[in-house]
């Protein structure tokens, strides 16, 4: 009767295992500590990120929700306007106005919302980008100044790009601005920008055109 040899680690063999285990589990360790300290020290900063894009894309719905209102859609003008507006210093200033058929999520009404919401985007240093608003079914609506929620309190100014097709370039103004014969120009976008502490950020809004009517099917 034969006897088969029983094969097994040595002991050289187990220790070098061991050490090796405990070598990658250490540099495993190592990683996931400095990721996390990398990952902590620029919490701020992401979260300003996150707030500068998610105020943006807020922007960009509502004005592209303008371009469902009723009169937008029946093509009788253009969604967009440059109005006078009240502020919240009292003084009246040219900012850019469009209408929300249905309102919208952050206008913190005190009793049943209202449609035919009336807006108009600003941004005052100190104070943030700033939505002024009031329905027009209000029965003080041409009297009262409207409401002012704050979108950002992180917004310091809007600046306004005008494109010029015949240089194909994009020109630049920190205001609106007027035609030749009096008239205020819509800008094709606007520049959000935003500010806290040493970090900054600027987005670019490009304002949608007039929809027309819907087709008929």
């Amino acid at each position: 009767m034969s006897l088969r040899r029983v094969s097994g680690f040595s002991l050289l063999e187990i220790l070098v295992a061991v050490t090796l285990l405990g070598l990658l589990l250490l540099a495993l360790n190592v990683f996931i500590f400095s990721m996390g300290e990398i990952w902590g020290r620029n919490s701020e900063q992401r979260l300003f990120d996150q707030h500068v894009r998610a105020v943006t894309r807020h922007v960009e719905q509502l004005l592209r929700s303008a371009t469902l209102s009723p009169v937008a859609l029946g093509g009788q003008t253009h969604p967009l306007a440059i109005e006078e507006i009240r502020s919240l210093t009292g003084a009246t200033e040219p900012m850019l106005s469009f209408e929300l058929p249905e309102g919208d999520r952050v206008l913190p009404w005190t009793e049943q919302p209202l449609p035919d919401v009336s807006c108009a985007l600003a941004a005052h240093p100190g104070q943030g980008l700033v939505l002024y608003w009031h329905s027009r079914l209000e029965k003080r609506f041409a009297d009262d100044p409207p409401r002012a929620t704050v979108l950002s309190p992180f917004g310091t100014t809007l600046s306004y790009d005008y494109y010029q097709p015949y240089f194909k370039s994009w020109q630049p103004q920190v205001r609106l601005q007027k035609d030749r014969d009096g008239r205020w120009r819509l800008p094709d976008r606007i520049i959000l920008h935003f500010a806290h502490g040493k970090m900054s950020a600027e987005t670019a809004v490009l304002l949608p055109a007039a929809t027309g009517a819907l087709p008929v099917f």
